[in-house]
């Protein structure tokens, strides 16, 4: 069921009409009630008339609605939909008819914090939050129960399937996660809430992971993990670093003539580089007051 659009009557011309006939029936109940005065004939049916007139011109009034700015009215009449209002303002519509009101505001959802399982099997906890809108009133009324329900929990079950399909954290940096590649993961999740939440009528404008973390019973385990990850991380580094200065000391003292070195001292002279390049600590200096092999 698709959303089809509807334009009421102008509200303020209806106004202006329905009080003009009231007072033409006024004058009409008048009339009648003069000629029953009178006892002449046809009064107690010219004054029926006017009943029945005011009657029907209290009904009319029940068809001034009044649509706020950004929210619609979708329109029943008998149980079948004949459309939705969409423009704010004062309009008339057919009295018989239900309205059934339908905010088109951006409004935003926060999941709670969910535990699940990431690809590696670690338990975590996800939560998200969506930013969405109805942009089809008929399917948001009509296709589901309660649409906003029906976010909340679609919502939730996205987020889970997201989770169990990226780790938590990789070191292999062409390998997406959880962690070092947001915008990936939250386009990949605006994609899948959306595709569940179109049968609704709703549209996702935005969605964004707002709380990760590992579950307490294994975040202290991780946390050593990652700070391992770090610093072989950082020595893979540091050892890339020393082995070219090193390799750009040899090259530059054979270059310049600086010193001739035979295999034996120049495989000396990379192993006290490396040494000094790569300790936790600073070098201690030793000075060698003798020969260059001594």
């Amino acid at each position: 069921m698709k959303e089809k659009t509807v334009k009421g009557i102008s509200g303020w011309l209806m106004v202006a009409a329905l009080l003009a006939i009231i007072v033409v029936d006024l004058l009409i109940m008048g009339l009648g009630v003069g000629m029953m005065t009178k006892r002449a004939s046809g009064g107690g049916l010219v004054f029926f008339i006017g009943i029945v007139v005011i009657v029907v011109d209290l009904i009319c009034w029940k068809g001034l609605t009044i649509l706020q700015p950004n929210t619609a009215k979708a329109l029943q009449l008998f149980g079948t939909y004949k459309g939705t209002l969409r423009e704010q303002g004062l309009w008339w519509i057919n009295p018989l008819m239900t309205e059934r009101v339908v905010s088109l505001r951006i409004r935003n959802f926060e999941s709670g914090k969910l535990k699940v399982n990431d690809r590696d099997g670690n338990p975590i906890e996800i939560a998200a939050v969506i930013v969405w809108h109805v942009v089809d009133t008929a399917e948001a009324l009509f296709q589901v129960d309660n649409y906003e329900d029906f976010v909340h929990v679609q919502s939730e079950a996205a987020v889970r399937n997201l989770a169990t399909r990226y780790p938590y954290d990789s070191s292999d940096e062409e390998q997406l996660s959880l962690r070092l590649s947001a915008d990936a993961v939250t386009q990949e999740l605006r994609r899948e809430i959306l595709e569940r939440l179109t049968k609704a009528g709703v549209e996702v404008l935005e969605a964004r992971i707002s709380h990760l973390a590992y579950a307490p019973e294994i975040a202290s385990a991780m946390l050593r993990r990652q700070q391992a990850n770090a610093i072989i991380a950082a020595r893979q580094k540091i050892v890339e670093g020393a082995v070219s200065m090193v390799e750009m000391a040899l090259e530059s003292l054979s270059v310049r003539h600086v010193v001739e070195l035979n295999e034996e001292r120049k495989a000396a002279m990379v192993s006290n580089l490396l040494v000094v390049l790569c300790g936790d600590r600073d070098a201690q200096p030793v000075v060698n007051t003798g020969t260059l092999y001594q």
